[in-house]
């Protein structure tokens, strides 16, 4: 079922149970969620929308206010587009120029913390409390309260949407490029959300704790999209770097389920109260590998691990996860295995290809992996030609290096951009990275290197290593790497060492690759020698 219309369908099934809650204290429940949704739709056509007006844009944090801007624009047949508040404003523009956006919903006060320049007429939704009417709210309570089911979805014309019809575009992080939006339907959403349910065994006594941002698919599926499509709860704090808060709102309102990244699940562990997260029973990391010893330390702090997922927003995004002990519905085959990001949900198949020809690869054999299923992205926003580079037969390129396991765990390498052919071989930037860390024993609380590479006429290409500062000569750290069995072809020169005042990183901790490419040639060039 497409997601505005499971959207009514839970919001009448849980009309007296706590549905949303977020750190300003406020609670809806299903009736509230709708009435309050419904309202809102009635403002938006009344004194924002056009009625040909499609795309509109989202520039709110995880909050129920932001809850409702999505459910009432998807009611409502529009496509809800949350822009990532972190973006500078030139960046901001060319997205709402190439998603045609012509209004932006936001707060004052997301403004005031981030100052953009949006080249769209703002709409706060402050302004649109004081344009309420009776007739709206008695409008909404029948529709809420008392129009059957049917005939609301009818009155609303969610009849005539399907799965293939667009539900959201979301911006990529931009770290390898310009960010590309992905186009994300109905179908897409619908059947990604009800795999990870299924597969973590999600129900109405689950509470999500959502602190990714809307913006960033996961967030938009795991904690947006499936409380409001299915039973389980969710409360949302407005950014995942306030560890205290976070950790007080987790324990306070009885938090089970934690989507998170590395990146925060460091600062967590580093500062939140050994009870925050005691009801806590599963917790989901994504977006970058879970290193075993930040697992290990976060379970020994708080009694529960964190388990790996994998997935990408072209992907809706969830691809596998890991599924810890208690979650699992029986069998003889493990849910999960360390160093893994786990087997694949429920309808998505996955695959390892040759890094050069294609040719489909066996278990146990490194190469590109590719998935096909139906979360696999309708494509990217006016871009055709660049679509058909990554999706070929329904099989989507993910740019990840990858191995499958005969037990069908997904073991991810490396990122395609992240390996350099060097005198013909091709040479994985995160292995030489491992082996810099464990030599210079670096703070795992910050990037403090990273491994590029820059064009050679001789070699094709030159590792460069950027760092923030090291602790022995960059001649003892070649003769380390040598001794510890990397091949040449793998070791830096010891002149390729050069310090930065910090290394480029997105909003999520990921990696900003583009800019390390960018800062990595800049620090190389002849000129700055």
């Amino acid at each position: 079922m497409i997601p505005p219309r499971a959207f009514l369908r839970m919001c009448r099934r849980n009309f007296r149970r706590r549905k949303l809650a977020d750190s300003t204290g406020e609670v809806l429940d299903g009736a509230g969620l709708l009435l309050r949704t419904l309202i809102l739709r009635r403002l938006l056509r009344r004194h924002v929308l056009r009625q040909d007006e499609k795309h509109v844009g989202l520039l709110l944090p995880p909050s129920i206010p932001a809850a409702l801007a999505n459910a009432a624009l998807s009611i409502d047949g529009r496509v809800p587009i949350n822009l990532n508040y972190t973006l500078t404003s030139a960046v901001m523009n060319e997205c709402l120029q190439r998603a045609r956006i012509r209004h932006v919903i936001t707060s004052r006060r997301v403004l005031e913390k981030f100052p953009l320049d949006l080249r769209a007429e703002t709409v706060y939704l402050e302004d649109l409390r004081g344009k309420v009417r009776l007739a709206d709210k008695l409008a909404a309570a029948v529709q809420a309260r008392l129009m059957p089911i049917g005939l609301l979805e009818r009155r609303l014309g969610l009849t005539r949407l399907g799965p293939d019809d667009l539900l959201t575009v979301i911006f990529t992080s931009g770290s390898t490029g310009a960010p590309k939006g992905v186009m994300l339907s109905q179908g897409n959403l619908a059947a990604n959300v009800e795999a990870f349910c299924r597969v973590l065994q999600l129900d109405q006594r689950d509470v999500l704790l959502g602190v990714l941002p809307f913006f960033h698919a996961f967030g938009f599926t795991t904690t947006l999209w499936t409380a409001l499509m299915l039973d389980p709860s969710a409360v949302y704090h407005y950014t995942p770097l306030e560890a205290q808060q976070i950790g007080k709102l987790s324990s306070r309102q009885g938090a089970t389920v934690m989507v998170v990244t590395p990146t925060f699940l460091r600062s967590y562990l580093r500062r939140c109260e050994v009870g925050d997260f005691a009801s806590v029973e599963m917790i989901i990391s994504g977006a970058e590998k879970l290193p075993k010893e930040l697992a290990d330390a976060f379970e020994a702090r708080f009694g529960v691990r964190p388990y790996q997922g994998y997935g990408t927003t072209e992907l809706s995004p969830v691809v596998s996860t890991n599924v810890p002990p208690q979650r699992m519905t029986g069998g003889s085959r493990p849910g999960f295995k360390e160093g893994t990001v786990g087997r694949p949900l429920p309808g998505i198949s996955a695959k390892v290809v040759h890094l050069q020809t294609g040719e489909d690869l066996g278990p146990e054999q490194s190469g590109m992996l590719m998935v096909k299923g139906p979360n696999v992205m309708q494509g990217y926003l006016d871009e055709p030609q660049l679509t058909a580079q990554v999706i070929r037969d329904g099989w989507y390129q993910t740019g990840d290096v990858a191995m499958i396991d005969r037990d069908g765990f997904i073991h991810i390498t490396g990122r395609e951009s992240r390996f350099s052919k060097i005198g013909g071989e091709m040479v994985p930037h995160l292995r030489i990275e491992e082996a810099l860390n464990r030599m210079l024993s670096v703070d795992e609380d910050r990037i403090s290197l990273v491994v590029a590479a820059v064009p050679d006429a001789r070699r094709g290409e030159r590792l460069i290593v950027l760092h923030t500062g090291l602790n022995q000569p960059s001649e003892a750290i070649c003769r380390h790497l040598a001794s510890v069995g990397l091949p040449p072809l793998w070791i830096p020169s010891p002149d390729s060492f050069y310090q930065v005042e910090a290394i480029p990183v997105l909003g999520t901790g990921k990696l900003d690759l583009k800019r390390v490419k960018e800062l990595a040639l800049a620090k190389s060039a002849p000129s700055a020698t």
